[in-house]
């Protein structure tokens, strides 16, 4: 990967053909980043994982109503999100290498221009224990409160106004 920050980053749409490797930074996200979530339980990390296989994520990049983006580096996919036309963030995922070099927040950028692009008002997600301090500093705030996803400790309701004119 070359540069330091984000300044060669790129963000685009995936496209199936981008599955295998789109997957591969989701599960190391996942595995290697997020430990305060998981804590390293086979049962939590099973659960959480489940559903990100490249099949999924190939039918992700073509889901209607959603859209699933790259931050990328030339061919490298540094990061993985996505964003529903009703303006719901349900990825926003990190290299492990690409991790503290702007990548998220160019990405989150992105996925709120694209939820702004369909007409919303308001993004919302739901946070990580390890990306909720991330998300703050993005100007979001806690929605409601603390729940366990797949297993895990601290889910957290979140969002965002939007600014309409960007």
């Amino acid at each position: 990967m070359s540069g330091t920050g984000a300044e060669n980053v790129r963000i685009r749409d995936a496209a199936p053909e981008d599955a295998v490797a789109a997957c591969r930074v989701l599960r190391e996200s996942i595995s290697r980043l997020c430990v305060a979530d998981h804590g390293n339980d086979p049962a939590i990390l099973h659960a959480w994982l489940a559903n990100k296989t490249p099949e999924m994520v190939a039918a992700w990049a073509i889901q209607p109503g959603n859209s699933l983006l790259l931050a990328v580096d030339g061919d490298a996919i540094l990061a993985v999100g996505s964003v529903t036309d009703a303006g719901e963030i349900t990825l926003n995922y990190v290299a492990p290498d690409a991790r503290f070099r702007g990548v998220s927040r160019a990405l989150l950028g992105a996925l709120e221009a694209r939820a702004v692009e369909r007409g919303n008002v308001r993004c919302t997600l739901t946070s990580t224990e390890t990306a909720h301090r991330f998300y703050r500093s993005a100007g979001y705030v806690d929605d409601g409160a603390s729940t366990g996803k797949f297993g895990a400790s601290s889910s957290y309701p979140m969002s965002k106004q939007m600014d309409a004119s960007r």
